[in-house]
């Protein structure tokens, strides 16, 4: 049966390939969005499809009454980025923690019965098991940290998610995205900057071009394509269980520089890589266990080879573009 569903952070990059997504399945798409890291111009093949409510997910009236009448609440609204968890922890724990209280307040005063909440790998920091399964221990290793004011955050959010609001929910779900990737996702990512770094034409020499990258490069990530993560979501909602944790993502390993030599051969651009120190509180390895969605039946089917092209080829055409809060 199709469903009434709001989207927080629908602008967002992940929440709008998911509203476009749903909308294309026949949903009804409540977006709820202040667009203040969001971008409206990513919604613009439904923006007749679709109720958009310029709203702070934070501002629990309004968002009570936009989802009056929704049977899930999906929230993705956050502030994302590295540099922003560097740079603004504070506003990175502020919309996290007071726009989930928020949210799941509004549930229960608009009697919505079901709950989606996006929360991330940041949770883990330096997962002991790799492929790491939903079931080990979240980690907070140093409050003094600004990065961890996003794990931190949505450790939180998880907590009150299932725990606050416990006794409303029909169905309350949580998923760890990890490292998705794709067209118009923003300009804070590893891949995007990898890929407008390249295409700049300074640091070339001797037909190579210096190419700084940040730790040694042996670093290593599981990327997954935005449709297929997007896909994971619904296939959740829809078969998975109440009160659980699914890891949404792929288990292909790749290192840092085997990323960055993969885009300069796609650019057909020879790179010369070159080490930096890390970040403190860096991750060295990521990626995750995704038996548990699989048994869901969900199965990634695009390459990494083939989401770079795409990826690419978008950032060819608007690399002049950048949305201004992005740059911030």
């Amino acid at each position: 049966m199709l469903k009434t569903v709001a989207i927080t952070g629908g602008g967002g990059f992940i929440g709008s390939y998911l509203v476009r997504r749903l909308v294309e399945i026949g949903w009804s798409v409540i977006v709820i969005d202040n667009m203040a890291r969001g971008d409206g111009r990513r919604l613009i093949d439904v923006y007749n499809e679709v109720q958009l409510i310029d709203c702070d997910i934070r501002d629990e009236d309004r968002v009570t009454a936009a989802i009056h009448g929704c049977e899930v609440v999906m929230h993705l609204a956050a502030i994302n980025g590295t540099e922003n968890f560097y740079r603004h922890p504070d506003l990175v724990l502020d919309v996290g923690v007071r726009g989930i209280l928020s949210v799941v307040s509004a549930c229960q005063r608009a009697g919505v019965p079901d709950l989606v909440v996006a929360s991330t790998a940041e949770v883990y920091q330096e997962p002991l098991i790799i492929p790491t399964p939903e079931t080990i221990a979240l980690t907070l290793p140093d409050s003094l940290n600004p990065r961890y004011s996003y794990g931190g955050s949505k450790i939180i959010s998880e907590l009150i998610a299932f725990n606050y609001g416990r006794d409303h929910f029909r169905k309350v779900q949580v998923f760890r995205p990890h490292n998705v990737y794709g067209p118009d996702m923003g300009w804070k990512h590893v891949i995007p900057q990898f890929i407008l770094r390249a295409l700049d034409r300074q640091g070339y020499s001797d037909g190579r071009k210096k190419f700084l990258i940040q730790g040694s490069g042996n670093e290593t990530r599981a990327f997954a394509y935005v449709s297929d993560v997007v896909d994971g979501i619904i296939k959740m909602y829809e078969l998975g269980g109440n009160r659980e944790i699914y890891h949404i993502g792929a288990e292909d390993e790749i290192s840092i520089k085997k990323l960055a030599e993969a885009i300069g051969r796609i650019l057909e651009i020879d790179l010369d890589i070159i080490a930096s120190d890390s970040a403190v509180g860096a991750t060295s390895r990521r990626c995750p266990d995704i038996s548990k969605m699989r048994m869901l039946g969900y199965n990634p089917s695009v390459s990494l080879d083939l989401g770079l092209i795409e990826t690419i080829n978008w950032y060819r055409k608007n690399s002049k573009y950048p949305h201004a809060n992005d740059l911030m």
